[in-house]
């Protein structure tokens, strides 16, 4: 019996160490899990931080492409524009060049028609200055190329008694050659423009003033070149200019006899000037 209850001591006893170990093992496996579960845990926010940042930069990224996917759609239609543009500059710059063109040949037309014009003025001034020194060699009648026009300026004593319109015979030897000189060149106009000295018309005239003086003067030496000289009238213009254009101060009698003079002047048309204008240029 003795030997029963130390059998069964021996076997309490021994199942007590074992199920001690057992424990013991137990304990230390918990605590390799709890570690291992740790280790994981921390593994886990590290992943999803890093989850989080990469969404982030996902989104980003996407925005970015958003982006210059519209920027490649605003690349493209200003690429379209501009050669829309760049066609419509070429067409421009092809119209300009070719209007520019036209305008040159036009403006040689012009210089062409200008410079005929001023070797006729130049001849027309010739035969002027020769007819009237060809036996009136006189210091009061002066012949000029101005700008477009010859004209003859021809004293007051040379064409007028003082204050008075009636031509002197002297002054028709004069018209007698200028118009031979004129009616060689049936394309030009001739006016005719009268000027005085600001001395005031005497009292009891038939005049009312320079104005008056002037005109009658210039419309006597037109109907001497019309009905005496058979001066075309459509060519003729009568014009007076009284005392307001002087050549020189009206302060002395040598001065006032300056300002005291008709001007010839012979002139292109202007309609031929205008046809030349309306001419096509190709």
């Amino acid at each position: 019996m003795k030997k029963i209850v130390l059998f069964i001591s021996a076997t309490f006893l021994l199942m007590s160490c074992a199920a001690n170990k057992e424990l013991e093992a137990l304990k230390l496996q918990h605590k390799q899990t709890k570690d291992e579960l740790l280790t994981v845990k921390t593994n886990l926010t590290k992943c999803l931080v890093e989850k989080e940042k990469y969404q982030d930069r996902s989104k980003d990224l996407e925005t970015r492409v958003e982006e210059l996917k519209k920027d490649k759609q605003n690349t493209i239609q200003q690429v379209e524009n501009l050669t829309v543009l760049t066609k419509g500059a070429n067409d421009n710059i092809k119209e300009t060049l070719s209007q520019l063109g036209k305008k040159d040949k036009y403006i040689n037309k012009i210089r062409a028609a200008a410079s005929k014009k001023d070797s006729l003025n130049l001849v027309v001034a010739f035969h002027l200055k020769k007819e009237l020194q060809d036996g009136i060699d006189d210091q009061d009648i002066e012949v000029n190329v101005e700008k477009t026009v010859v004209f003859i300026s021809i004293s007051d004593k040379l064409l007028f008694k003082s204050g008075s319109y009636t031509i002197t015979d002297k002054a028709s030897k004069v018209l007698k050659k200028v118009a031979t000189v004129v009616n060689a060149q049936p394309e030009m106009d001739v006016m005719i423009e009268g000027h005085t000295d600001d001395t005031p018309i005497s009292e009891g005239s038939t005049l009312k003033d320079n104005w008056d003086l002037s005109v009658r003067r210039s419309t006597a030496i037109v109907r001497e070149l019309q009905n005496k000289y058979e001066v075309a009238p459509q060519r003729l213009i009568a014009a007076g200019r009284s005392s307001y254009i002087p050549l020189a101060v009206n302060d002395s009698p040598a001065n006032k006899a300056k300002n005291r003079r008709t001007k010839i002047i012979i002139l292109p048309r202007l309609n031929q000037f205008f046809d030349l204008l309306d001419q096509k240029v190709e």
